[in-house]
Order: structure tokens, then sequence, then C-alpha cells
């Protein structure tokens, strides 16, 4: 089981990304990653096989910071333990990064696709037709280009997603089994893939349910099923910690 974590806000999103990262590490990964949009607007990021200790040391040596981030604990499915397969993965333009938990089933025929338009591929993953079918869909809305690639895949996933070209913003999708919750702050968002994860910055979370959709940014969020209708749910407030958990 992979761990996704995002984070939009005023503070710098790496050290949020790596605790909530480290409160995942009971689902088991192989490789860790992340990806923020730093000061001048530029999407970079690390990723590194093995444990999320690695990621951190490397780190120190070749520093992040960013208000917008997202981070990623991978367990292989297609594509061998290695830092290429780590997620998050780019488009061609290394504008948007997409991270991945699940299996996206028609994922050979639609890199078959991407490969004859030209798109260039740096991993063996399922996850990385997901980027560049993104980048051919984005017309300068990345929800409306998040929800167009939406519906050209098939299978059961969780997904985020981050773009430069919408540097105040994270995208995220669920289809299937796979959860997501989103977690209110003040002036500060943060969404994972379970509740534990966010739990000591707040307490205010929405989860997302089968075919949903949220754009989130500092002040707020937008909850919409994968064609665009907005969706209303009520915020739950969480009594138990995270050792009940």
């Amino acid at each position: 089981m992979c761990g996704i974590v995002g984070y939009v806000g005023t503070r710098n999103s790496v050290p949020i990304i790596l605790d909530s990262l480290r409160r995942l590490e009971y689902r088991g990964y192989d490789s860790a990653g992340i990806a923020v949009i730093d000061a001048h607007g530029t999407l970079t990021g690390s990723k590194a096989e093995g444990k999320l200790g690695r990621l951190a040391e490397r780190l120190v040596s070749e520093p992040l910071q960013g208000s917008t981030g997202l981070g990623h604990t991978r367990w292989a499915t297609h594509g061998r333990p290695s830092d290429a397969n780590a997620h998050p993965h780019l488009d061609c333009t290394g504008k948007v990064a997409v991270i991945h938990n699940g299996i996206i089933e028609n994922y050979s025929s639609l890199r078959d696709r991407l490969i004859a338009a030209g798109h260039t591929f740096r991993s063996e993953t399922d996850t990385e037709v997901l980027a560049h079918l993104i980048e051919e869909n984005d017309a300068g809305d990345l929800g409306a280009a998040v929800r167009k690639t939406l519906r050209e895949v098939r299978g059961a996933y969780a997904l985020g997603v981050l773009s430069s070209d919408a540097p105040d913003q994270l995208v995220f999708a669920r289809s299937g089994a796979s959860p997501l919750v989103v977690g209110i702050g003040e002036n500060e968002m943060f969404v994972a893939s379970d509740s534990p994860a966010i739990l000591q910055y707040t307490r205010k979370q929405v989860i997302l349910r089968e075919g949903e959709m949220v754009v989130v940014e500092k002040g707020g969020y937008k909850l919409t099923d994968f064609v665009g209708n907005p969706i209303e749910r009520e915020v739950t407030q969480v009594m138990w910690d995270a050792s009940s958990a």
C-alpha cells in the first residue's frame, strides 16, 4: 500500500510532508519522493529507492523548499523498485508532477499512443502515463485537465497532481478503494491517504468518496465529481488520536 501526502499553505511544505509520510510507513513501501513549487515558481523534487530516511538524507545535502508540495511512498506494482520508478513522475515539460496509488489498467495502450505522439517516458510505471495525459489535456485549467485525463483511464486509484502553471493548487482524485482525506487548517490545507498522517496538523477533515475529485488551495477546497458537478459534504471533526487509530 502506497502513501500520499499533499500540503498547500504558507509554511515550507517539505518537513510537513516528510513528517506525514513517516506516519504512513506502516503501510510498507520500497521508495519515496517529494515535489514542490519553489520560490521561483519552478517545480523541483527528489526521490530515492529504499526507506524514507534515504530521501531525508538526500534532502539535507540537496534541500528543497516550497509552500505547495506532494509526497509519496511507493510499493512497486509496474516497474521494479528504483529511483527512476519512485514517485512523483513528471511530464515532458517538467511542469506537471503526479503521485498515484493503485493500478491504471489500460496504461499499456495509453503509453504506446503517447510515445507515438512524441512523448518521452523515463520510468517503467503505469503512473507516468497520467503526467503525460495531463500535459496533453492542459489548456490552462489544471482541474479541467485532470478531469479530462480521468475520462481516458481505467482502474482503481488515488492520485495527486502538482503543476508549476498552477503553483497555489493541488488536485486529487479517487476511483475505487484507495482512500483520500482532506485536512482543513488555518490558511493551509492538507491531503493524505489516511487520517492519522495529518492529525497532528488538523482534526477538521473531509473524506473523498468513489468518483470524486478535489482542487485544494490554501484558503479552501472545491469538491466535485469527475464531470465537474459540485459536491457539498459536512466537515468531520476527528475526536480520536493517532494512537487510537
